[in-house]
């Protein structure tokens, strides 16, 4: 016999974990001595795995290069990872939740390490901008919908 609170919906997260992290500087302690005016590049990227029906595993990876007169002055790449219990969802909106809820539940704990990272190599404080899971998740289906032109033509 099933209670009503068992066909409820429900989204926990049971973990949050570091699962890999790197920091190179290359070019220290040069370039400690030249003007500091770095291009930051940030690269993101998402993905999720199913560990049985209802608990997945989300990670979100972040590279961070930043380069001063084209030295790379620091790379940090970070994949911060959870495992999330979702039971009583739709199929889609459990992808919804899998690619914009759950990294936007990462992703402080990815902001927090890449700044401490940084500031222990002995570079100015770096802090990311918030990200918007959701425009991202709502992208890429559109993407998914309509793929560009130039790809169409070149599968076959």
């Amino acid at each position: 016999m099933s209670t009503p609170e068992q066909n409820q919906p429900q989204f926990l997260l049971q973990r949050i974990y570091l699962k890999d992290v790197s920091f190179e500087a290359p070019h220290t302690p040069e370039i400690f001595l030249v003007n500091w005016q770095p291009k930051v590049d940030i690269e993101l990227q998402t993905s999720s795995q199913s560990l049985n029906p209802e608990t997945y595993e989300v990670v979100v990876f972040v590279t961070v290069t930043a380069k001063v007169e084209e030295k790379v002055a620091f790379i940090v790449e970070i994949k911060q990872a959870g495992i999330f219990s979702i039971t009583g969802i739709p199929e889609e909106q459990t992808k919804q939740v899998l690619g914009s809820t759950c990294p936007n539940i990462l992703f402080p704990y990815i902001r927090e390490a890449i700044s401490d990272l940084v500031t222990k190599g002995s570079f100015p404080q770096l802090l990311i901008e918030p990200i918007n899971f959701e425009a991202l998740y709502q992208q890429q289906q559109l993407q998914q919908q309509n793929p560009p032109a130039a790809e169409a033509e070149t599968t076959h």
